[in-house]
This record gives structure tokens, C-alpha cells and sequence, in this order.
């Protein structure tokens, strides 16, 4: 599967263009979220609370499509494996309508996660009712919980989307460090930087046909 590139000067154009410095709703830094029932890849419900003996959660909301995802697809593989033994596990959610990008459908998030051997749960939003609640706007946007799902830290992964060795703040690392040493991650907000979430077409309403009133025939040139 091809990895996405970017020239460093598309790139920084592009991080501009697809930054995001808050979110418009949503949860926020102390806020306790609620918990989700969302259908997995493996087509299983998943909800937060069938994670036992955790000390938190990396939630993840990211997706097939977009560059962005695609560029951080391993370092996110790589988050799992390294803390999800330590208790934290990603879990990731895809909160993309299909309608809008058919490549994030449920049928293709399953081929992408048994081609990439996804070792986390890849749970899709359908209805998109959760990604709202916290507010993500961007793919990939970081969610970091505690085990009492309080939002301890929101934002990107890492300062560089195209390198990762090159990067100098690996922020999500740092903050769940900071959780396992049972400090609070500093800085516990930063930008996301990624494509758009893609929110399904709006419904309207039919019309509702007009009926004519109804009309009586003249008799003598008067109504009766």
C-alpha cells in the first residue's frame, strides 16, 4: 500500500490551511466524557468500559482516506504497542460519513485494518454521535483519557506529520508518560492538524404539497 508524501513546502501550505487551534464544541481539558457503543471491525460493539484493568485511553479519531491518517497510520500502530501494555490502549475511530468518501466505508475500514494488521480496535461512528460530543474536527485528532474517561490532554500526535524522526515534541508520548507517572500532561492542548471531518449530507424535508382550495361551480352567475 502506497504511503502518502508530501514536499515540505505543500506541506507547511497545507498544515495552514488544515489547522485547527480549537475546536467549536466539545469536551474540554477536566471534562469527564461519556462512554460509546460503536461496531468494530471485527463487526463486535465496543464500549470503553469492556477495556478492563486500564489506566487510561488514547482515543484516536482517524480514518482511511485522509494523507494525514495515512502518514501517522504507523506512529499510531506503533502508540498501541508501546502503551497499551503500560494501560493505555488506542482506540480508534473512524468519524467519517461514506457518503461523502466511500473509501472510509465500514467494509473498507475492515480491508485497510487487516491489511495494516491494526493490533487496536477500529470502531466506526456511523450515526456520527461521538465525535461531536468531543469535539474532533480534524483526522487524526487525540483524545487522552484517564480510567475514569476524564479528557487529560487534546491535540496532534506529534509536530511533524511528514517525518517522524524528525519530530521535536511527541506530544501524545509525553503526555501519557506524564499520566504514568501520575502528573498532568504539559502541554495538555495542542493543535490538530489533518483533513476535515466528513459529516454526511443534510436530510431537508420534503415539501408539503399546497392544496387549492376547493371550488364551487357558479349557478346564475353566484356561488350557491
Amino acid at each position: 500500500m502506497k504511503k502518502a508524501f508530501f514536499p515540505p513546502l505543500l506541506l507547511a501550505g497545507v498544515l495552514l490551511l488544515f489547522g485547527s487551534t480549537t475546536s467549536p464544541c466539545g469536551y474540554a481539558i477536566g471534562d469527564r466524557a461519556d462512554d460509546f457503543s460503536l461496531k468494530s471491525v471485527s463487526t463486535k460493539m465496543v464500549s470503553l468500559a469492556d477495556y478492563k484493568d486500564v489506566r487510561g485511553y488514547i482515543l484516536i479519531f482517524t480514518c482511511n482516506h485522509c494523507p494525514y491518517a495515512q502518514l501517522y497510520e504507523q506512529r499510531i500502530i506503533d502508540l498501541h504497542n508501546k502503551y497499551s501494555p503500560k494501560g493505555f490502549p488506542v482506540v480508534a475511530i473512524n468519524p467519517n460519513s461514506p457518503l461523502i468518501v466511500e473509501e472510509d466505508s465500514f467494509e473498507e475500514m475492515q480491508i485497510r485494518a487487516a491489511a495494516q494488521k491494526y493490533p487496536f480496535d477500529y470502531l466506526f461512528d456511523e450515526e456520527q454521535t461521538v465525535y461531536p460530543k468531543f469535539g474532533a474536527t480534524r483526522t487524526p485528532h487525540v483524545f487522552l483519557l484517564d480510567r475514569d474517561l476524564y479528557i487529560r490532554y487534546i491535540g496532534a500526535i506529534d509536530d511533524n506529520p511528514e517525518t517522524p524522526r524528525s519530530a521535536k515534541n511527541r506530544w501524545v508520548e509525553k503526555a501519557v508518560e506524564a499520566m504514568l507517572k501520575g502528573e498532568k500532561p504539559n502541554p495538555d492542548y495542542t493543535r490538530a492538524v489533518g483533513c476535515t471531518v466528513k459529516k454526511k449530507p443534510e436530510v431537508k424535508p420534503a415539501p408539503v404539497p399546497v392544496q387549492k382550495a376547493d371550488t364551487v361551480p357558479m349557478v346564475g352567475g353566484q356561488r350557491p
